[in-house]
């Protein structure tokens, strides 16, 4: 088990991550906020809600390996991060209902990746009206279950914690 606390480290990351997600949300859903910030009433950012969001579950992955002596770097430290979640999904050491949370925030990235290259070849004013506003739900949701996985990592390490004393 690490002890340097480093997983607090990520943990605070995962926190300003997704407690930027939810201020996103709400600049991108409340007109008063808009105005303030001198924005068009149609500007939304959901996509940096969704964005923002995976990033407080890959952190909060992160701070759990962590504490298991599991540390993951670049290149591809997100798919090291997701393979080695899935190993401890698997070992029945964390739930399987956080691995489909994880996996669920990662396709939706992918999604928007694949957005992206789709919209960037069409150029169509229609879909960029319409694209940032049907990103809403999506980004409510993954606001919910980045606040899911954060608030259950958070419990296990407290629980692991415990343990370890």
């Amino acid at each position: 088990m690490a002890s340097d606390n480093k997983e607090i480290l990520y943990l605070e990351r995962a926190k300003n991550e997704l407690d930027l997600a939810k201020a996103i949300f709400k600049l991108s859903t409340e007109n008063k906020l808009k105005l303030e910030f001198e924005l068009k009433l149609d500007a939304t950012f959901f996509s940096n809600v969704i964005s923002n969001a995976y990033y407080c579950i890959f952190y909060s992955a992160k701070a759990l390996l962590y504490t298991k002596g599991i540390i993951t770097n670049p290149p591809e430290e997100h798919n090291k991060t997701l393979k080695e979640f899935e190993k401890l999904v698997n070992s029945g050491e964390i739930d399987v209902e956080l691995l489909r949370i994880y996996k669920s925030i990662v396709v939706k990235a992918d999604e928007l990746i694949g957005i992206f290259k789709r919209e960037k070849s069409k150029r169509g004013k229609f879909t960029y009206k319409k694209l940032p506003q049907a990103n809403l739900e999506p980004a409510r949701e993954s606001v919910s279950n980045a606040e899911k996985f954060f608030k259950n990592i958070n419990l296990i390490i407290q629980k692991d914690r415990k343990v370890g004393c």
